[in-house]
């Protein structure tokens, strides 16, 4: 008899029981290098947005609302797309919404790089964000849904690290770029070119992805899912990989199947988790977000010219990537919720560190740091917040929540750059720290620990349909 036998009918339970007792298999690699590479996108169009805020203020002849708008509008859009298409992912599938993301945003993309005037390039860039806002929160649920528990923090990681190279391509994207037209076509409509040509790519890779097998079964298509892991079994075997038997799911988790709801959000058993993460994605873009956006202008106010801020950009977001590589041994070693408390609580000193900075080798070395430890906490929360809900609603929440990191980045200019005006450079990274501060109460005094526990243990206790 089959382990699969042994468990019973393919139900949610028994077809994430078998996932979580798989090794890592082609399957798992070929879709954490997918995800990775969408994410990319994702992370280039985020970080465009600072790269080329002087460069287009100048271009477009941009002051005050007009370039808070420029800023603001791809976050806007991100804010929507992530609520619309987050939503998607858990009705008709994660495959479906990667495959909208990524149209979407080719699209818009490619109307940015033609745009011939602030506003067109505004309205295209909110239009792109709205197809690219749910890439990050659709792709942790989905690297949550397919990764075993113990593997699950490390693969996540690697696939980010492959995203965050997005960072300082744009950066060095920029400063080799701006102020060159190769074929007589404006450098800085060309990073916009080369991001909407990418996008096109990844479409045709995502249609290889395997829709989820726990959404499967979560709806009710048992034999879809259960083909999907049968061929991750057999994939193992044949390679002669270790295949233990798979723990027999909980009458609890077994109850867990079914279509989510959105009110379950605010229910008795995940309304203090959803409020965690509420505070967690609203504040924490502004250490994120705010210093990979806000820094060129902050370097601008230091006395540097564009050329020389984007050199020290493209230093500075290396640290993004290697940041990334630094969390992968730790990951699944340390408590995740411990470990974001921990970086957020360095990314607030090494911000104040840099509006204090003001030699070029002092920059480039805080700023590096900063971004450094920045992405070992975005490695951790992607993926705790894809663990800390149920399948049936692990899309949606991990969406809205992440929508309000959009709406927060987007609302970010209009607090943070009069900030920066009138109080000066320190008043700004002080700001942020604060914010962080919020994020290290909120995730300490109240998130669950995850790390190493399968997805249904981490949720068992609270399901609202126990």
């Amino acid at each position: 008899m089959t382990p699969a036998a042994r468990l019973g009918p393919p139900d949610a339970a028994s077809i994430g029981a078998r996932l979580d007792r798989l090794p890592i298999t082609p399957m798992h690699r070929r879709v954490t290098a997918i995800i990775g590479l969408g994410l990319f996108f994702d992370l280039y169009e985020v970080f465009l947005a600072g790269t080329l805020a002087v460069v287009l203020k100048q271009q477009f002849r941009l002051s005050g609302t007009g370039l808070t708008l420029l800023l603001s509008s791809v976050f806007l859009g991100m804010f929507l797309g992530a609520i619309l298409i987050g939503r998607i992912s858990d009705r008709i599938g994660r495959r479906p919404a990667f495959l909208l993301s990524m149209s979407v945003y080719s699209v818009f993309t490619l109307a940015a790089a033609f745009s011939p005037g602030a506003g067109a390039l505004v309205a295209s860039r909110f239009l792109a964000g709205v197809g690219i806002g749910a890439e990050p929160p659709v792709s942790d649920a989905y690297l949550g849904d397919m990764l075993p528990a113990r593997y699950r923090g490390r693969y996540t990681a690697w696939a980010y690290t492959a995203a965050f190279l997005g960072v300082p391509a744009a950066g060095f994207g920029g400063h080799w770029l701006v102020g060159r037209e190769p074929l007589g076509f404006d450098g800085w409509r060309w990073l916009f070119l080369l991001g909407a040509m990418g996008a096109v790519i990844m479409f045709f890779l995502r249609r290889r992805l395997p829709e989820s097998p726990r959404w499967l079964a979560t709806v009710g298509r048992h034999d879809e899912a259960d083909a999907i892991v049968t061929t991750m079994e057999e994939q193992a075997r044949r390679r002669g990989l270790p295949l233990p038997d798979p723990e027999t799911p909980t009458a609890a988790a077994r109850e867990a199947d079914g279509k989510g709801r959105v009110r379950e959000l605010f229910g008795p058993g995940l309304r203090r988790r959803t409020g965690m993460m509420v505070v967690l994605q609203f504040f924490q873009s502004w250490g994120y977000y705010g210093f990979g956006t806000l820094v060129p202008i902050v370097l601008a106010a230091k006395g540097y010219d564009i050329v020389t801020s984007l050199a020290f950009l493209g230093v500075t977001y290396l640290g993004y990537p290697i940041g990334s590589l630094l969390s992968l041994p730790v990951i699944d070693r340390v408590e995740r919720k411990h470990l974001i408390v921990v970086s957020v609580v360095f990314m607030a000193g090494f911000g104040i560190a840099f509006g204090y900075a003001d030699s070029p080798a002092q920059i480039m070395a805080v700023g590096f740091a900063y971004t450094a430890v920045s992405n070992v906490f975005s490695n951790a929360y992607h993926v705790y917040q894809a663990e800390v809900f149920p399948t049936r609603v692990r899309g949606t929440a991990a969406s809205w929540a992440y929508s309000l990191s959009r709406l927060s980045s987007a609302l970010m200019p209009f607090i943070l750059l009069p900030i920066l005006e009138h109080r000066g450079q320190t008043a700004l990274f002080a700001v942020v720290a604060a914010a962080m501060t919020a994020v290290a109460i909120a995730v300490g005094g109240f998130g669950p620990r995850t790390t190493g526990l399968a997805l249904d243990e981490v949720n068992a206790a609270a399901d609202t349909r126990r």
